[in-house]
């Protein structure tokens, strides 16, 4: 079975932990006198951050884990307040004193050790990047995320879930349609709605926008992190007009507040032109950086992620298809097998095979919005949306990352816990998997073509 999730709830008299996979879940209670739980990362090794996160979160012991380090508690956290029990309170902390975190490395004759970040030079979030090295050739890599630390599912807590709307769609900004889709079918579930076909699309061709937008943005930047910036500026330029047509539609760039139960007004003949444009733009770019040997002496057989591996590690998303796994939210929809939906599959896990299943994937999505474009119907509505029943919700979303997913528990009209699991948050912990045998100098390479979430996994 693939791992999905792993979190837990404050019951009040004991704590509950939910371990979702793809076929079966199991919920176990455990006693606040003696929070301990046997782990699961010897069949799972990515249940371990999970895992980590829920002791820094609740105080619970995973019994026989193999890596009890403080998660998204940093140096100075104090490690005896654990932010999301409910008797939780506090609106500033203490520093307490520095404690060193405890890299993972590999020791030996001419093995020395390279820190990356958390400051980047760039805007970027903040991200460490620990190498073990021979010379040029990485031994091992750990990826050590979580300097922020929102508190965004303390943040949600007591909550309707159309007051969480706006902090929810802004998580993630690469993945803010993905995200909004997630609330919306748990506001659907939750007031005992159904959405309307002709939204239905409109909120789906917003998706495949998206998608679009950060694929393109991918093959500009992979190629430029092999000293080739003309694919970047071809890249950009798409990925802009992609930005702007998002812009027309919801009145914004990235799409916040777009995801609602009104339908927005699309100029279908001016955005018939634009995919015109776009699928002209993809194939002309396919074409162009395909005959280019330089470019490819660099993807092909970089950051190699085995199938094997891929599974092991329950990789999602762009990352796990490149590896020949079949694995796509967009599947299990009837509006997406309606549409002739075909998952994009690469099956050397390399680079390359990132990158080209992502041109295989914006020729999708094109097709795919072509299919989901409807004349302007008048508006239909929706009632009782804001009339939230009581009750526990889940979700899922294939985000232009990966599978996202979310659960929120509704008490009294408002939300008692909220749980959202980004692809990255579990695509992070396979990085480090791909730079075996591979030089330094293609971390940044390998690290781009899988285009993961800093603010995603960060909450």
């Amino acid at each position: 079975m693939r791992l999905i999730a792993r979190y837990a709830k404050d019951r009040g008299d004991f704590f509950e932990i939910i371990t979702l996979y793809d076929k079966d879940i199991d919920i176990e209670k455990i006693s606040k006198e003696n929070p301990t739980i046997k782990t699961i990362s010897y069949n799972h090794p990515t249940a371990i951050w999970f895992e980590r996160k829920i002791q820094d979160d609740f105080g619970i012991d995973f019994v026989d884990a193999f890596d009890k380090r403080p998660l998204v508690h940093q140096e100075q956290f104090d490690n005896t307040l654990y932010p999301m029990c409910k008797e939780f309170n506090l609106n500033e902390l203490d520093f307490s004193p520095f404690e060193p975190y405890q890299y993972e490395t590999i020791k030996g004759d001419g093995v020395f050790q390279v820190s990356v970040g958390p400051i980047h030079a760039g805007i970027i979030e903040p991200g460490h990047f620990h190498f073990s090295q021979v010379g040029e050739k990485m031994l091992h890599l750990e990826v050590r995320h979580f300097y922020k630390y929102r508190a965004i599912e303390k943040m949600l807590e007591g909550k309707t879930l159309l007051e969480a709307k706006p902090i929810i769609e802004r998580i993630s900004g690469n993945e803010s349609i993905a995200y909004q889709i997630c609330l919306r079918d748990i506001m659907l579930k939750a007031s005992d709605n159904i959405l309307p076909l002709s939204l239905q699309k409109q909120h789906a061709l917003l998706l495949e926008l998206e998608r679009v937008i950060h694929h393109f943005t991918d093959l500009g930047f992979i190629p430029n992190d092999a000293g080739f910036g003309s694919a970047l500026a071809i890249g950009s330029k798409s990925a802009e007009d992609a930005r702007r047509a998002m812009r027309k539609i919801t009145g914004h760039r990235f799409g916040f507040g777009a995801v609602n139960f009104n339908k927005s007004y699309i100029d279908t003949v001016e955005f018939r032109d634009f995919l015109d444009k776009l699928e002209e733009d993809i194939l002309s770019f396919e074409s162009w950086i395909t005959d280019i040997p330089s470019v490819w002496d660099r993807l092909d057989t970089t950051g190699i992620l085995s199938r094997e591996k891929a599974l092991k590690y329950d990789m999602v998303g762009v990352v796990a298809r490149a590896s020949g796994v079949k694995i796509d939210r967009r599947l299990e929809q009837q509006l997406y097998i309606d549409a002739g939906f075909k998952i994009a599959l690469g099956s050397r896990g390399d680079v390359a095979s990132r990158f080209k299943v992502r041109i295989e994937e914006i020729k999708n999505s094109i097709s795919l919005m072509r299919y989901f474009l409807e004349e302007n119907s008048k508006r239909e509505i929706i009632e009782n949306i804001e009339k939230s029943q009581d009750g526990s919700y889940q979700s899922f979303c294939e985000s232009s990352i990966g599978e996202l997913f979310m659960a929120i528990d509704i008490k009294n009209g408002l939300i008692d816990r909220c749980y959202i699991r980004d692809a990255s948050f579990i695509n992070w912990q396979g990085v480090h998997l791909m730079m075996l045998n591979d030089i330094i100098a293609d971390f940044p390479l390998i690290n781009k073509s899988c285009d993961l979430s800093y603010a995603g996994s960060d909450l």
